[in-house]
């Protein structure tokens, strides 16, 4: 096994996502820039989704530290939301991307975050049945799954397609909510590459954090 990580962070970037707009992007830089200080190396990707686009990919599996920042200009909500559709994409792409490395250079670690504020609404190619399937499979292999929502239908939705409690986090659709969820996830990831932690686990703490107004 090597030091190696693989981030992919699959956002929504739907029409509701417009209230948080600018604390989504905020979230996100401060954790990319965390990651970045984090040692041993990683890759990373970023995809963006909702209906008028169920997967546009911004960064595919680059050197974390070549990452730029998201702009505002970059992430702009509207639609609707495909999220089986961009969670099973996500986890394919990264199952191709993977399977084609030499096993020197294959990531040990494997950390799939997810990040919405709402309920699959739009999917066509996926279901949750398949999405689940994917999950599980991956998960037998060692891959870690987080789950950051400000919705509580999808947050417990989330634990049909096999997302378990403890690596989901609800956080409360508001600056400090979005941000204290970010970071929670950033910590737990840091551990995660680090050695630390054996998986990503979120705790009461964090719970508390991310539920403030």
């Amino acid at each position: 096994m090597n030091d190696r990580s693989h981030i992919s962070v699959i956002l929504d970037r739907t029409g509701s996502m417009q209230d948080i707009r600018a604390d989504v992007v905020d979230g996100y830089n401060a954790f990319l820039a965390a990651q970045k200080d984090t040692p041993y190396p990683a890759t990373l990707t970023l995809v963006q989704f909702d209906s008028q686009d169920p997967y546009e990919v911004l960064h595919a599996a680059a050197d974390i530290a070549s990452v730029p920042p998201l702009a505002l200009e970059q992430y702009v909500p509207r639609a609707s939301t495909p999220l089986y559709d961009a969670m099973g994409r996500g986890i394919l792409d990264l199952e191709t991307w993977l399977a084609a490395k030499p096993d020197a250079e294959r990531p040990s670690k494997v950390i799939f975050v997810v990040v919405t504020d709402g309920q699959e609404n739009a999917s066509r190619e996926f279901d949750r049945a398949r999405v689940n399937r994917l999950v599980e499979a991956k998960k037998r292999l060692g891959w870690d799954f987080m789950f950051l929502s400000a919705d509580l239908g999808a947050f417990e939705d989330a634990g049909q397609i096999g997302v378990e409690f403890d690596s989901r986090l609800k956080f409360e659709k508001s600056s400090e909510g979005n941000n204290n969820a970010w970071a929670a996830a950033s910590l737990k990831i840091r551990d995660r590459r680090t050695g630390v932690a054996a998986k990503v686990v979120f705790d009461d703490l964090d719970r508390e954090l991310a539920e403030r107004r």
